[in-house]
């Protein structure tokens, strides 16, 4: 971290943050190894103290972790983020929002989770900060603010400039992979995940910066060997992140261009997003080639269906 975003944060001197049950042992273990002196507090399972540190930590049996003292900082920094939350979290999301990063990093967005038709698509890019200013002098921006056709010409740029992994869930695959795990979030973290470390294979890189899509346990939980250690910050409305929004345009683009090869061999225009015209395309996918076929085109377990359904 650099010497101005540092001062930010040390102007931190109290931190609560809520911790997870299997958490709660592995703090004890580590904060008794890094000789910190444990006592009895009212209402929590311990208090912990080292006076070098210049910090005292609570761990409340509600779950509750607060934090105080001069050396609040450095415990978020070195400790509490990447070895025991490994995330950014949003207790002081106003203070890391104000912190542009300019680091070599990977960006991981998605594109199709809102489209009945195509498959979804978890894109990831890894940029330096070299390339960082020729994606902005390109236009790279939050997809959903580019029009089809620039992003078709993006996404040729990005995978000219950068290091980059592609996830393709289609269709069939999707309806199968919902089918057992149940929750789109857990699908999602899953497709994160192999991004991660796929790229991971290809860059040296100790930063990633995702899109927040549900709970963080999702996809830490997903990840192996390599992703497991780096810390992963999930910010609300990473797009303004360049990688992430290189990453949106590459999912962006790659979803387009799937959407238009399982158009072209299921002899039917697949329109984007979910509405009327979805729902009447759909009826005449039916009407051709069977309910069957509906499977190979969508995303079953969208509310259209059961609308679509109760049409025929």
């Amino acid at each position: 971290m650099k010497a101005a975003e540092l001062a930010k944060l040390k102007e931190i001197t109290t931190y609560t943050v809520q911790l997870s049950p299997p958490q709660y042992p592995q703090l004890r273990k580590d904060l008794e190894e890094h000789g910190f002196v444990l006592k009895k507090t009212p209402y929590a399972f311990f208090s912990a103290l080292k006076d070098s540190e210049k910090i005292n930590v609570t761990l409340y049996k509600s779950g509750k972790l607060v934090l105080q003292g001069k050396g609040t900082a450095e415990f978020i920094q070195y400790y509490l983020e990447p070895v025991l939350l490994r995330q950014i979290n949003y207790g002081y999301e106003d203070i890391i929002n104000d912190l542009e990063s300019h680091d070599a990093r990977i960006g991981v967005d998605e594109s199709g989770k809102g489209d009945y038709f195509g498959p979804l698509i978890i894109a990831g890019v890894y940029i330096t900060p070299k390339v960082e200013k020729t994606l902005r002098k390109l236009g790279v921006k939050d997809s959903k603010n580019i029009s089809d056709k620039k992003i078709r010409v993006l996404r040729e740029k990005i995978i000219e400039l950068c290091p980059f992994s592609v996830v393709v869930i289609g269709p069939e695959r999707y309806n199968d992979l919902y089918d057992r795990i149940g929750n789109l979030n857990r699908l999602l973290a899953w497709g994160h995940a192999r991004v991660i470390e796929n790229l991971l294979t290809k860059v040296d890189c100790d930063k990633v910066i995702i899109d927040k899509f549900g709970n963080n346990k999702y996809i830490l939980d997903s990840l192996m060997k390599r992703g497991k250690k780096i810390p992963i910050v999930q910010k609300v409305r990473a797009e303004v992140d360049c990688a992430v929004a290189a990453a949106s345009v590459l999912a962006r683009g790659e979803f387009l261009r799937r959407l238009a090869k399982l158009s072209k061999e299921l002899e039917i225009k697949l329109p984007k997003g979910a509405n009327d015209k979805v729902e009447t395309t759909a009826k005449e996918l039916i009407s051709q080639q069977g309910i069957d076929s509906l499977k190979k085109a969508a995303k079953m377990h969208f509310k259209t269906t059961r609308k679509i359904f109760m049409d025929l």
